[in-house]
């Protein structure tokens, strides 16, 4: 029995307090955060100068960076314009808008803000559900729902994935690749579609869609509305994010990715493509603080011993010697269902370190029970307030709660299928991890 006053028992309460928060949000999420790494340090738990470590973290630098560029593309009008285009050009039969809505919405979200896209779209959709006599909520959540597809293709489309980068380098373990989420996030973004096309459709209600509270929702996104028009200023910013995805796709050892990401938003802003006071409303602070609130938490469970427990726990419940397969599966089921009723950041955040003690526990390699939690925590689909892009489209679609779990609960389940069958196919539970330098 420990010790009450044993480093790893704290560090479970102080984890335990924090995840009831996390979930009920009596507190922000940010100050859940950071006050739970500042906890963990006047315990004594972790060292002074460890608890806001993450905030020097490049992986935070990272975030900012992709902020800012994904600001620029709305704030010079570039995803409006792409948006409308695309869209447009797919015709207005209830179908192919459907598919043409979730096409550009996906590709969108997949290197920009998920929340900046359906905001951008949103107008766009209603507008032309107006005139082509279909009701918005044949459209709205579809756009909400790909804008979650399309942020599990690339490391920088949705924070967890970047949480879950987080948690392996800071495990000594090697970090996912640009584009390595792409290998299961494209199958599961084809899937979803065709789900909502094909099954999800006939389980959408079919009442008109709100132009108030569209409007409303609109105002709630600065970085959606665009500032400017210079179709200069949307080359620039459109050939940028190019720049910056190939560079980080090639895996440049001498351009760190948040060197990368960093440089292209001081160029925009230098272009004038964003200005100065934009880039830092365009920057998720909260995610940011968050992000780096739970660094140190995670060091606490590593050094502590706490994610020993945890692990040794887990195993025990599921028979000493549990498979890979079944832990990856339970971890993936936890995961979706907290991001339904919380932040898929936090999630993630809180998931990801406690995976990785798991899997060491039984001698797997952590990768594949690391995507299985990231990917889980972009499944929220089943509540409106589990990611802001269905909240978005809550009032502008006149949806009620139950529609998001008669249309999103049967794709949690599809996707949790999908995931269990090709992660371990893809990241192999029995390879070694290979271990990087800190």
């Amino acid at each position: 029995m420990e010790d009450i006053c044993s480093p790893a028992v704290m560090t479970l309460i102080v984890l335990g307090i924090m995840a009831i928060l996390f979930v009920t949000e009596l507190v922000p999420l940010t100050i859940t955060a950071m006050g739970g790494a500042i906890t963990l340090g006047l315990l004594g738990i972790i060292p002074a100068s460890t608890v806001f470590s993450g905030l020097s973290n490049s992986t935070v630098v990272l975030f900012a960076g992709m902020f800012v560029i994904g600001a620029a593309m709305f704030h010079t009008g570039l995803a409006q314009k792409v948006g409308v285009f695309a869209v447009k050009s797919f015709g207005t039969s209830e179908k192919s808008l459907m598919f043409g809505t979730m096409l550009i919405a996906a590709v969108l979200s997949s290197i920009s803000s998920n929340t900046g896209t359906t905001a951008a779209l949103m107008p766009v959709i209603i507008g032309i559900c107006s005139v082509a006599k279909i009701p918005a909520s044949r459209q709205l959540m579809p756009l909400a729902f790909a804008a979650g597809f399309g942020g599990t293709i690339t490391l920088v489309g949705t924070p967890p994935n970047i949480i879950a980068n987080g948690a392996l380098k800071g495990a000594a373990l090697a970090p996912f690749g640009f584009f390595e989420f792409a290998l299961i996030g494209i199958p599961i973004t084809i899937v979803g579609m065709l789900y909502m096309m094909f099954i999800g459709n006939k389980l959408l209600p079919k009442t008109e869609g709100n132009a108030e509270a569209a409007a409303e929702a609109g105002d709630l996104t600065a970085d959606a509305k665009p500032t400017s028009n210079d179709p200069k200023k949307m080359w620039i910013t459109g050939l940028t994010l190019l720049a910056v995805v190939v560079v980080m796709a090639l895996d440049i050892k001498r351009i760190p990715l948040e060197m990368a990401a960093v440089a292209g938003a001081i160029f925009l802003v230098l272009t004038g493509c964003l200005k100065e006071k934009e880039a830092y409303r365009g920057i998720d602070w909260v995610t940011i603080f968050l992000f780096a609130g739970m660094m140190p938490v995670a060091t606490a469970l590593d050094k502590s011993g706490a994610g020993k427990m945890i692990a040794d726990g887990v195993i025990s419940l599921m028979g000493g010697n549990p498979s890979p397969y079944a832990l990856t599966a339970i971890l993936f089921l936890l995961s979706a269902i907290l991001t339904q009723f919380m932040s898929n950041t936090a999630s993630a955040a809180l998931l990801c370190p406690i995976g990785i003690s798991i899997a060491k526990g039984i001698g797997a390699s952590p990768h594949g029970v690391i995507m299985a939690i990231a990917i889980a925590a972009s499944c929220a689909f089943a509540t409106p307030i589990g990611t802001p892009p269905n909240t978005l489209v809550l009032g502008a679609g006149n949806y009620r709660f139950m529609d998001y779990v008669k249309v999103g609960g049967p794709l949690v389940f599809i996707y949790f299928i999908l995931c269990s069958i090709l992660i371990p196919i893809i990241w192999p539970f029995n390879i070694v991890a290979p271990i990087v330098a800190q």
